[in-house]
């Protein structure tokens, strides 16, 4: 890990091939992206977005960011906020540690986590003026979605009460799921980016055009729920 402080170069990704119309000067829509800790499923849709050129933000809904640890019951955790390098810097203590969690993948994540920005968000931590930023927000599991939209729901509206257009990609809790979903969402993204001038008419109509076609091939369950903040 390059001491505190210095680059780490971000990975590269698929661009993804988005449709003609999607193509602005600039990313119309502001896209969320939510898992539980924050360090893998939205972390590599963060990171795949950001690389194709739209605009992301991430975050976890957990109470602390969980990692795999050397038994189901011995998770290694730490704050939201803690930043990924630090992470790092802890799970490589000793030469032990390092060759543990470089084998299970977890130094991989925090690297990663570094080279895109500096610690783990809380989504039910951040005010409402920057959730609300996000017309679209993407969570990968079933009961993170649900619990945006309970966060969503118990907030004061802000002052514009904007529309946010919530989806679940349903997705399980490991890299190589995270890796495939990541250009899933992407997918998805470009055609709800596609349609940003008009999306509180159509985004029920794409999820559910997405869904269709997605089931087709590789089966995932999509969730949608238009909420106001």
């Amino acid at each position: 890990m390059p001491p505190h402080g210095s680059t780490l170069h971000r990975p590269a990704t698929p661009p993804g091939v988005p449709p003609p119309e999607a193509y602005h000067e600039k990313s119309k829509l502001s896209f969320g992206v939510v898992c539980s800790s924050n360090i893998n499923r939205s972390m590599e849709a963060h990171l795949v977005l950001g690389n194709a050129g739209l605009r992301v933000e991430s975050y976890g809904t957990g109470s602390q960011v969980r990692l795999p640890g050397r038994s189901a019951m011995e998770p290694r955790i730490f704050k939201f906020g803690t930043p990924y390098a630090d992470m790092y810097g802890s799970l490589s203590a000793t030469p032990e540690d390092t060759a543990f969690f470089q084998r299970n993948g977890v130094l991989q994540l925090c690297r990663r986590g570094a080279a895109v920005k500096r610690a783990p968000q809380r989504w039910q931590d951040e005010s409402s003026e920057y959730v609300g930023q996000h017309d679209v927000t993407i969570c990968f599991e079933e009961r993170i979605f649900d619990a945006v939209i309970e966060d969503l729901q118990m907030r004061e509206p802000t002052q514009d009460f904007e529309p946010i257009h919530v989806i679940c990609l349903d997705t399980k809790d490991n890299p190589h799921e995270a890796a495939r979903q990541g250009q899933v969402a992407l997918d998805l993204c470009w055609r709800l980016e596609a349609a940003a001038d008009d999306l509180i008419f159509r985004a029920a109509e794409i999820v559910e055009e997405f869904q269709e076609e997605r089931m087709s091939h590789t089966p995932i369950k999509v969730l949608y729920q238009l909420c106001y903040l």
